[in-house]
């Protein structure tokens, strides 16, 4: 079957292979939400009067019989189809001859890709910050559970001051709140529709613009023709510039389970299952999947800079460079996610060790607040600190106490975990909301 912009000439097989890439690969993943584009853009014509009732029914039953191919697994794009939006027209006609020909009409593959990518980012998106959602209320209720369990605080990666299994948790319960909260703002931006731009400088169509984008589930058109050229990578680039914030906190999360189940520390315990071996040393129970977190945060990272790098000194209107936008940033979402799925299996399974938190608290962990004593009785601080400093393994104290004595907000006594709680629910509310609305839309355009 032909190329979307074949004229008649056989194109070079090297030429080809080295155009076509990987696309065949990326964009099985973006059939359905092509598909539902193509749903979208005849029912839109039918409106206008582009296209006759009968053709628009054959059109609508085409795609539906390429969408049920699809879920089976059986709809494949080959090298000489080049894309989705080739292979999908090309089956379009053997399904329903003729008619399938007037689909194009009024767009470009310009703007199918871009609607395509934008579907597509946009399930992520939802998909995504409920599995976040999951993982921070694990984190939430993990710091509740040991609220009072005594945990030494490090700075310098040497023993600072009395801290608690709760607050370390609910450190990084916030810490992955406020990235979760980045993810779900990003809705907004996703929400607005770029189909009918074309090849970025609109058709002498009638096309209804709006009406696309209602059927797709966006609350708006992205207006600008020009605008739907330029965006190319730069929405992409948003979504994995938040990826790589949340790769950051997890690999920060993995380091401090990595050192804090080391059996010199035995804080913590990560169940066996969850750890590999060593092909020579039969004792060894490896954290790999925490390394690999780490590892794989860099990677996340490296996506962000390499979609920024394509993008960065491109002209306006379409460049064939966008198409090499498409790799990193489905890599970088897959990446993520499994992190994210593994960091929720971890916090489930993970156990606390009192007995070895306990042995850790030495006495000059008791130092500061020996010194904040003194003050708080009216000799100054500095005077306190130093008196302290010539004997600072010379101070008593009680870890579960010293917890307790600190009562500011968000201390290791007053962790105001109803506050993250809210704040997560309030999330999730609103995620819901998008997935139920855009359900609707999508169940209402692929029941024609």
């Amino acid at each position: 079957m032909s190329k979307l912009w074949s004229k008649g000439a056989k194109l070079n097989a090297a030429i080809e292979k080295f155009t076509v890439g990987d696309d065949p690969t990326l964009d099985s993943r973006l059939i359905r939400a092509d598909v539902l584009g193509s749903l979208a853009h005849a029912r839109m014509l039918a409106a206008v009067g582009l296209l006759e009732g009968k053709q628009l029914k054959a059109i609508q039953t085409g795609l539906q019989a390429i969408l049920r191919e699809q879920q089976k697994g059986e709809f494949e794009i080959s090298v000489s189809d080049e894309d989705a939006h080739t292979a999908i027209e090309n089956r379009l006609l053997e399904l329903i001859g003729e008619d399938g020909k007037r689909i194009h009409l009024g767009r470009s593959r310009n703007d199918q890709i871009l609607t395509a990518m934008r579907i597509w980012m946009r399930d992520y998106q939802i998909n995504l910050v409920s599995k976040m959602a999951a993982l921070v209320q694990h984190l939430i209720e993990f710091a509740h559970k040991h609220r009072l369990m005594p945990m030494p605080g490090r700075t310098h990666m040497r023993a600072a001051m009395p801290s608690s299994v709760g607050l370390w948790a609910g450190g990084f319960a916030e810490l992955l709140l406020d990235d979760l909260e980045g993810l779900s703002s990003l809705f907004h931006f996703l929400d607005q529709c770029p189909l009918g731009s074309g090849a970025g400088f609109g058709v002498p169509l009638p096309l209804d613009r709006e009406l696309c984008a209602r059927l797709l589930g966006f609350q708006r058109v992205q207006v600008n023709a020009a605008y739907g050229g330029l965006c190319r990578g730069k929405f992409e680039s948003r979504l994995v510039d938040i990826l790589e914030q949340i790769a950051i906190s997890l690999s920060k999360l993995s380091q401090d389970l990595i050192l804090y189940s080391m059996p010199e520390f035995a804080w913590f315990g990560i169940p066996e299952e969850m750890c590999t071996g060593s092909s020579i040393m039969p004792q060894k129970k490896n954290p790999d999947v925490l390394e690999l977190m780490r590892a794989r945060a860099v990677s996340v990272g490296a996506r962000a800079g390499q979609i920024k790098g394509i993008i960065r000194a491109l002209p306006s209107g379409y460049n064939r460079d966008y198409q090499e936008t498409k790799e990193p940033a489905m890599s970088a979402a897959d990446t993520l996610e499994s992190m994210v799925e593994m960091s929720i299996l971890i916090i489930e399974k993970l156990r606390v060790n009192r007995g070895n938190l306990l042995k850790s608290f030495k006495p000059e962990i008791f130092a500061a607040d020996a010194a904040l004593n003194l003050a708080a009785s009216g000799m100054p601080f500095r005077d306190a600190y130093r008196v302290v400093a010539k004997n600072p393994g010379g101070r008593k104290g009680s870890p579960l106490s010293a917890i307790r004595d600190r009562t500011g907000i968000g201390f290791p006594g007053n962790l105001a975990l109803e506050r993250a709680q809210t704040a997560l629910d309030t999330i999730m509310l609103r995620n819901e909301g998008n997935r139920k609305r855009i359900s609707a839309a999508l169940e209402a355009l692929t029941a024609q």
